[in-house]
């Protein structure tokens, strides 16, 4: 039998009816009724570490939640992390980089009702992050809706539907069928080494989704405000316009202060190659990053664990062409 950690942080799943909405609370008693009934297939400690709604989980949220993994990884043989849906992408992306060489699972589900909902999909999310556990599928991941997701791919696309995950540009690491778990995606690289806790992170990072005539004076507010890095979602295949507003100039004069500007494509699917277009050439030219096919999830976070281990440009190049945990597709970056 699994001995198994469960860390809870809030969201939907730990939610009641407030008299402002639905507002997470600790311990509810359906969600330790679930637990107890599993008890009968997994020994689950169960501990409250934090008790918000996903959107107020930030970098300091982060920190905490990876501390808090990192010192069960000892101890048991996996780690369940309850979540709200809203943040959990952003959430299991920065933990695939703070947790690095993770040679035991760590598994991150919520539901998009609350637990004490008589048709909640809490308990089969649970069973379901349980399984990947007791199947070692070590590394971050989540689980939700009968389907296992790399952590740093693991996207949600809906708001309402309780199919709210989807795995971009990479397989399903596993999903649940009628005959069990079955595993699908190889497991992300795992060396001889220890698993090291690097939770340096600098949140200064802002995210720019450019639509036609963005103004470039934004890049110069954005310098002034002291953001030390930029993750821009480009048009397309990571095209942006350079007549009349010309963007690329504003860019490469970030980039010549030591700013890195990662490009990602506004599509979910496929993701970005500057070298085809002109206009992506322009790019290419600054001196900008090419986040390859990457979720923006991932490129984000990946920027801000990335300015937490150096203040050099270059060093921040070359953590952004290396592939730690899948995130980033063989030949992409």
């Amino acid at each position: 039998m699994k001995n198994i950690l469960l860390l809870a942080t809030g969201g939907t799943i730990a939610s009641t009816q407030g008299t402002e909405g639905l507002e997470p609370r600790e311990a509810p008693p359906a969600l330790m009724r679930i637990l107890e009934e599993l008890q009968d297939w997994y020994h689950i400690t169960y501990r409250d570490i934090l008790n918000l709604d996903s959107s107020n989980i930030q970098a300091e949220e982060w920190q905490l939640i990876a501390r808090e993994i990192f010192k069960g990884l000892e101890a048991y043989d996996g780690i369940v992390v309850t979540h709200g849906t809203d943040t959990m992408g952003y959430t299991a992306s920065m933990l695939t980089f703070m947790l690095q060489n993770l040679q035991k699972p760590v598994v991150l589900t919520g539901s998009q009702l609350p637990v004490e909902n008589p048709l909640s999909d809490a308990r089969s999310n649970l069973a379901t992050a349980l399984a990947a556990v007791e199947h070692n599928l070590y590394g971050v991941s989540v689980a939700f809706h009968h389907k296992i997701i790399s952590g740093c791919r693991a996207v949600k696309v809906r708001t309402m539907g309780f199919d709210a995950f989807e795995s971009v540009n990479s397989p399903d690491r596993g999903r649940v069928l009628a005959n069990g778990l079955q595993l699908y995606h190889s497991l992300p690289p795992c060396y001889a080494g220890p698993t090291l806790l690097q939770d340096r992170i600098c949140p200064a990072v802002f995210l720019l989704k450019l639509i036609p005539g963005t103004d470039p004076r934004i890049f110069e507010s954005l310098q002034m405000l002291g953001y030390r890095g930029v993750v821009l979602e480009a048009f397309g295949a990571g095209g942006l316009h350079f007549v009349r507003r010309d963007l690329s100039a504003q860019i490469k004069r970030l980039v010549d202060n030591g700013i890195p500007v990662v490009v990602c494509s506004q599509c979910l699917y496929d993701g970005s190659d500057l070298s085809i277009y002109e206009v992506g050439r322009k790019v290419l030219a600054t001196g900008a990053i090419q986040a390859g096919d990457m979720t923006t999830e991932a490129a984000v976070t990946k920027l801000m664990w990335a300015l937490g281990q150096t203040n050099h440009l270059e060093e921040v190049r070359r953590i952004f062409s290396t592939n730690y945990a899948g995130e980033i597709s063989e030949g992409m970056g």
